[in-house]
């Protein structure tokens, strides 16, 4: 099955230069993706580009890219440059993104997130597809007056959404290639996000769905420290609607809740539990919580389940 991590090196003096290093080992290791966040830091599809073309075979991808204060004609530009970079290897990932990022960042109001996505996934596709568009819709407009085209990615750019609500859902389906649920655990993908995203995408025949998982997530030892720190890390997600929703139905009570930590056999056990739920893919974030030693440890599990 295809493992992956998510990669985050903020930290380091330089970020482009650690983030290629930790992409170089996350290769080596036998992971087969490598996925990157986007906040008000470094340009995600830039670090993906960067990454595809240092680290040849790896698969790469924005995990997730908001649609408020972005454009498709932008985001379409900078997908295919990364398309075209890495050759094929690119996967952009969408999120509709949080309601007070959106107002307090850009001074945007976040309203109807849902119709904006819309809008934004039909004129991202005729870009990323055909290299023009000519679409107006009532909260978006995106036309080429001069070719969109980037060469060396005429295949086109997969399209993911940070999904997990029903009308976000129902819009992946319809609009998108699949979807990359967090903190979403098997008994939400199973019972509530697989079915729905699936019947979307069969009602408008459109091929099965993507359902990239991702999970927060280490091998460890010392399961109570890094438990306790997990908790503390995840507290922002539990003041969003969607993620308290959706770790709810996943039978959790706090975020931390969701995140795999233990041993060896406890994280392979709990990969499959999420492969048996309907996860095409799985993309382990976070592993860096315990230390660069179970890093490693967690690396080479998820290697040898990749291989």
């Amino acid at each position: 099955m295809t493992v992956g991590v998510a990669l985050n090196a903020s930290g380091a003096p330089n970020q482009v230069d650690a983030t290629v290093q930790l992409a170089q080992e996350a290769a080596e290791s036998g992971v087969t993706s490598a996925w990157f966040g986007q906040t008000f830091g470094a340009d995600s599809p830039q670090l993906a580009a960067i990454v595809g073309r240092e680290v040849p075979g790896l698969q790469v991808g924005t995990s997730a890219i908001p649609v408020f204060g972005r454009h498709p004609l932008l985001v379409s530009s900078q997908a295919q440059t990364a398309q075209a970079a890495t050759h094929g290897r690119f996967h952009l990932g969408l999120a509709l993104g949080t309601k007070l990022l959106t107002e307090t960042g850009f001074g945007l109001p976040f309203e109807r997130p849902v119709a904006r996505l819309r809008e934004f996934l039909t004129a991202l596709r005729q870009l990323t597809e055909t290299g023009t568009a000519d679409f107006h819709g009532e909260l978006l407009t995106a036309t080429t007056p001069v070719p969109a085209r980037v060469p060396g990615a005429e295949n086109g750019v997969p399209l993911l959404v940070a999904a997990m609500g029903p009308q976000a859902l129902r819009a992946s389906g319809e609009l998108a290639d699949g979807i990359l649920p967090y903190l979403a655990g098997p008994r939400a993908l199973a019972d509530h996000i697989v079915p729905a995203l699936t019947a979307a995408a069969e009602a408008a025949d459109r091929p099965a769905p993507r359902i990239v998982a991702l999970v927060p997530g280490v091998v460890t030892d010392d399961v109570d420290t890094v438990r306790a720190r997990a908790t503390e890390n995840l507290a922002f997600y539990e003041q969003i609607p969607s993620y308290a929703r959706v770790v709810e139905l996943s039978g959790g009570r706090r975020a931390a809740d969701l995140a795999v930590i233990g041993d060896e056999k406890t994280v392979e056990a709990e990969v499959r539990r999420y492969r048996d739920a309907g996860a095409t893919e799985i993309v382990f974030s976070g592993t860096e919580i315990a230390g660069e030693a179970d890093r490693r440890r967690t690396w080479r599990l998820l290697g040898e389940l990749a291989g």
